[in-house]
């Protein structure tokens, strides 16, 4: 009789447990402005330059986009969630890259990154972080992680976390 006791106890606690979670549930921003990010550079600052070479082994530094809005994503070939928004991106790119220029910096450079290209059938620009130092400038600690930069490059917003064809739209507004 106790053990009965005992057992319905602990699953009614469970069942007010999970209602109270579910009532409760706080959800998490789509997007978070680089002003109100926990880490890294803040809105309104200018992008740190960089120079990093691209699948073709040129070298392109993001000040060759000044005059230009650009979609800075951070993103590596093993991660799903980067995965995720490729087609997203490709769509994107071909539909707006007139108006917006796609910077996809790759944070794996040591696997196979032209083959995951070519599979995907990516046509925006990939550049290679091959010593992880463009990672660090901009505090890059979860991916995929998106900033947008002005035409005369400061950033707008940042955006962890894969995005949508819609978000993109959204973001670079």
């Amino acid at each position: 009789m106790v053990k009965k006791a005992i057992v319905a106890g602990i699953l009614a606690g469970l069942v007010l447990v999970a209602i109270f979670q579910q009532f409760y549930k706080i959800e998490e921003p789509q997007a978070i402005e680089a002003s109100k990010a926990t880490t890294g550079i803040g809105a309104g600052m200018v992008a740190p330059n960089f120079k990093l070479k691209n699948l073709a082994g040129e070298e392109v530094s993001l000040k060759d986009y000044r005059g230009k809005k650009v979609m800075l994503n951070f993103w590596a070939t093993w991660c799903p969630p980067c995965k995720e928004e490729m087609p997203a991106m490709e769509q994107f790119y071909k539909e707006k890259s007139k108006d917006v220029e796609i910077l996809a910096v790759n944070l794996d450079p040591q696997n196979n990154v032209k083959s995951f290209v070519k599979d995907n059938n990516l046509t925006f620009p990939i550049l290679l972080d091959q010593d992880g130092s463009t990672q660090q400038t901009y505090s890059i600690i979860s991916i995929p992680t998106t900033l947008i930069i002005d035409e005369q490059g400061l950033i707008l917003k940042k955006h962890i976390g894969s995005m949508t064809y819609d978000q993109m739209q959204e973001l670079t507004k």
